[in-house]
């Protein structure tokens, strides 16, 4: 048992090869803990629980502004993400972009939708200390 808090989050999922596909060979996720209708993916240090839940998964125009993602360390990861993303052909929802916005501190960011229509964005800051205030 580890003394550090893992964020979890589930998620419902209609097709769970396209999403262990997506997750593992698209993102670059570690899967994890493997049932008959769900496994765990290790995003970024959260522990995602994929479902099958296919009467629960909403298109990406239902969800609204819902969303989860992660804001990386170093350009560096970000643009090898990026770059990812990119070789599986996979379509960006809004393309990685520098926000100008004073408000949000010259951030990288884009959102992409997994197989099921989970929306996730992909974020970087050049000053980290900007996302945490």
């Amino acid at each position: 048992m580890t003394d550090r808090q893992v964020l979890h989050l589930s998620l419902p999922v209609d097709d769970l090869h396209a999403a262990r596909d997506f997750y593992e060979h698209t993102l670059g996720c570690r899967i994890g803990r493997e049932r008959e209708d769900w496994f765990d993916v290790w995003f970024y240090g959260l522990q995602l629980t994929l479902q099958l839940r296919p009467l629960e998964v909403m298109t990406v125009s239902q969800q609204g502004v819902r969303h989860f993602g992660v804001a990386l360390p170093s350009l560096t990861e970000f643009d090898e993400l990026v770059q990812r993303v990119a070789a599986s052909g996979h379509a960006w929802i809004s393309k990685p972009e520098k926000h100008i916005d004073v408000e949000l501190n010259g951030k990288l960011g884009g959102k992409l939708a997994d197989p099921s229509g989970n929306i996730i964005e992909i974020k970087f800051y050049a000053d980290s200390a900007a996302f945490l205030s």
